[in-house]
């Protein structure tokens, strides 16, 4: 299957069905693809990342100030910052498959860019600029309602929960967390990932995802959620795992 192949399902994934295909196209083009292939009609995706990048400013501070309706301008510039950094983007690219949908040159594609953090937090803002281009502002911004992780008030700064994890367990109990892989269920196109984190050999909480990376940090949630109600003894017995 080509990535042109896995523009419906991942229109599908979206949330949101293109009236013109070639924005989507566009948005999905890397620059390497585009260096392989003679036809002038090809543009890569760097115009529409320009836009996108705007585009996110935008949509993500309009949220923020109808979810935090009484927060300052510093603390409501803070929020935005933690939101709309390439580890977030790149976290959503994956959760809805960007990177298989990618063209991509021979080169990059055999270096591993389908899942190159950088290529796919700046294809996520081509997508975004491709939807505002094709639908309006309302439109990309339904598009991060559902993808993008924006904390409303009351809710604490959006952080990486693996590097919060392991902040906890060494300030609590003076060890480091390690992931494992628990099984991998369904066909190569379409795996699931289960994840262990242990402190030690003890298995503190497990998280599922479509990527390693992504069961990773569901594991480290819910690791995160179990220390929150940990009781002594069980910090104690964590201490001795470790």
């Amino acid at each position: 299957m080509t990535a042109e192949d896995r523009m419906p399902e991942l229109m599908r994934v979206l949330g949101y069905t293109f009236a013109n295909l070639d924005l989507l196209r566009e948005a999905l083009t890397h620059r390497s693809y585009v260096n392989e292939v003679s036809s002038q009609r090809v543009r890569d995706n760097e115009r529409l990342e320009f836009l996108g990048d705007a585009v996110l400013e935008l949509t993500v501070s309009t949220l923020l100030m109808e979810l935090h309706p009484s927060a300052k301008e510093g603390a409501l510039s803070k929020l935005r910052a933690q939101v709309v950094n390439e580890t977030n983007l790149a976290e959503v690219a994956r959760k809805v498959r960007l990177g298989d949908a990618l063209r991509l040159g021979r080169g990059e594609e055999l270096t591993g860019g389908r899942d190159r953090s950088s290529i796919l937090a700046d294809a996520f803002e081509a997508v975004l600029a491709a939807v505002y281009l094709d639908g309006g502002f309302e439109a990309a911004k339904a598009l991060l309602e559902r993808h993008l992780e924006v904390p409303g008030e009351g809710e604490g700064p959006i952080g990486d929960p693996k590097t919060d994890l392991q902040e906890q367990l060494q300030a609590r109990v003076h060890r480091t967390p390690t992931y494992g892989v628990v099984r991998e269920d369904g066909p190569d196109h379409d795996k699931t990932f289960v994840v262990a984190t242990l402190v030690g050999t003890l298995v503190l909480a497990e998280g599922e995802g479509r990527t390693k990376k992504d069961a990773e940090r569901a594991a480290a949630r819910a690791a995160l959620a179990r220390l929150s109600s940990a009781t002594p003894e069980f910090l104690a017995h964590l201490a001795e795992e470790g």
